[in-house]
């Protein structure tokens, strides 16, 4: 099925989407795309549906072919200060931000934003399924940080990053478990289930 080319005919808009706010570890990735009104691409759509193959064959096309694209990030600091949510928000802002094209209007895929920019934008829940711009804006974020963490498993190889990127797999706690923790872990996060208290006996 090829996704929906823009929501109104006849106005820049740029899809915006994040990738990594279920992780344990590393920044939050967003991107953010304006593709030109008559593209259309079958393949491109939720990279969360794509392969690995697909999502990276893809990226020089989009890249290519947009109208403006830019990537961005929140850091792990970042989000231990403001939150995962605002972190999101600040990256997909940061994204818009460094698009060489200034858009007039903004497809977020989720159902909330928060931002300062004087853009007005509207919210599409599982928009990287719907419209072509969000989707395009989910590979290149994806593929950025799955890159990203792949290259850190190099220098942190307890956590099998190169296999999870980051997300809360039996393997990546099992290394937390057994290492602890790293400077790339979420401190705001819960990197390990909650132990159960051990029954004391109670003192007469």
């Amino acid at each position: 099925m090829t996704l929906r080319p823009f929501l109104e005919a006849d106005r820049i808009e740029a899809g915006c989407d994040e990738v990594g706010r279920g992780c344990l570890a590393g920044p939050v990735v967003a991107a953010a795309v304006i593709l030109p009104s008559n593209y259309s691409n079958q393949w491109i759509n939720d990279s969360k549906k794509l392969g690995k193959k697909q999502r990276e064959e893809l990226i020089d096309e989009i890249k290519e072919i947009a109208l403006a694209w830019h990537i961005a990030e929140a850091s792990v600091e970042e989000i231990d200060k403001i939150n995962i949510l605002n972190a999101s928000f600040l990256a997909m802002k940061r994204a818009v931000l460094g698009l060489k094209l200034v858009p007039e209007h903004l497809l977020i895929d989720g159902n909330r934003f928060k931002s300062d920019l004087k853009i007005p934008y509207t919210c599409v829940i599982k928009g990287d399924g719907k419209y072509a711009s969000i989707a395009a804006a989910s590979i290149l974020a994806k593929v950025y940080r799955d890159k990203f963490m792949e290259e850190l498993a190099e220098k942190f190889p307890h956590y099998a990053w190169e296999n999870n990127v980051g997300y809360p797999t039996k393997a990546h706690r099992e290394g937390i478990e057994q290492y602890g923790g790293c400077i790339w872990h979420r401190k705001s996060f819960q990197l390990l289930p909650r132990q159960l208290e051990l029954d004391l006996p109670i003192k007469s």
